[in-house]
């Protein structure tokens, strides 16, 4: 039996490396990637929280938020690539989709 406390820790550490990739990567592919890595971070959370009460609500809802996090990895693609049909590139600081 793994005690709570493993599971948030181990999600914790997961949001964490998430949060810096966002904060310190510029590349729109790899902030994609540390957004679905947060959001995997908080489904472990659910699960560990539903595990520990007995009830299987975090669990429905983790299903609910995995399918959310797929749609949002589909939209991201699809604006990541309009964007470098435009641009040639995927870097956000190379480009202002105000001015064009």
């Amino acid at each position: 039996m793994v005690p709570l406390a493993v599971y948030l820790s181990f999600s914790a550490l997961l949001f964490i490396i998430g949060l810096v990739g966002i904060l310190i990567r510029r590349n729109l592919i790899v902030l994609l990637m540390c957004i679905e890595l947060m959001l995997n971070a908080i489904n472990i959370t659910l699960a560990a929280f539903s595990r520990a009460g007995g009830n299987i609500h975090g669990q429905i809802f983790a299903v609910f938020v995995i399918t959310i996090a797929a749609a949002e990895a589909a939209v991201g693609l699809a604006v990541i690539l309009v964007v470098f049909r435009q641009r040639k590139t995927v870097k956000v600081d190379e480009f202002n989709l105000m001015k064009w």
